[in-house]
């Protein structure tokens, strides 16, 4: 386990590098343009696209299992009682609702893959949604946190949407300084 204040390395590695990041690309690159492509059904009435749109869906929902198994190994890793280990319970929370609402969509498609009910429709785009939260919060623990990528991480950074990190008091400072 690692300190309150300190590196938080990754647990799970693939040639040095911590295989969550590695892995979420896929299924928010999937799922994100699943819900383009019903965009574009709906606009177009074209088939094809919700057609595409549910086999990307599935893609996604099976990358985001795998991506969710090596995250839930690296949240084990953080210290309890820190804002680390709150943000990535709420993280991993927050994609799991993404799974399941995507996961949802997919099953009511399942039986209509050309024609997708309104149901399965908004589920993917509230999915989508959620998404972007859920992403937010990884960020917080990576860029804010410095989980797994700062040999000084502070697990108890204050939130990023209410107090500026030092590196932007820095770049501010630095601004001023210039415009004299």
């Amino acid at each position: 386990m690692g300190s309150r204040e300190g590196f938080m390395e990754s647990r799970a590695k693939l040639f040095g590098h911590a295989i969550h990041p590695i892995l979420i690309v896929y299924p928010l690159g999937l799922l994100s343009t699943a819900v383009i492509f019903d965009i574009i059904y709906l606009v177009t009435t074209d088939t094809r696209w919700a057609t595409v749109s549910f086999w990307m869906i599935a893609a996604g929902v099976i990358g985001g299992l795998a991506a969710a198994l090596f995250g839930l190994i690296d949240y084990l890793n953080i210290p309890n009682g820190t804002r680390a280990k709150r943000v990535g319970l709420l993280h991993g929370v927050t994609n799991l609702c993404v799974m399941i609402l995507f996961a949802a969509s997919l099953y009511l498609r399942s039986g209509l893959l050309e024609t997708p009910s309104t149901l399965a429709l908004a589920l993917s785009f509230v999915g989508v949604g959620a998404a972007l939260i859920g992403g937010w919060l990884g960020g917080e623990l990576v860029e804010r946190l410095g989980v797994g990528v700062a040999e000084n991480a502070n697990l108890n950074a204050p939130n990023s949407l209410t107090q500026p990190d030092r590196n932007e008091l820095r770049v501010d400072k630095n601004v001023r300084h210039a415009t004299r």
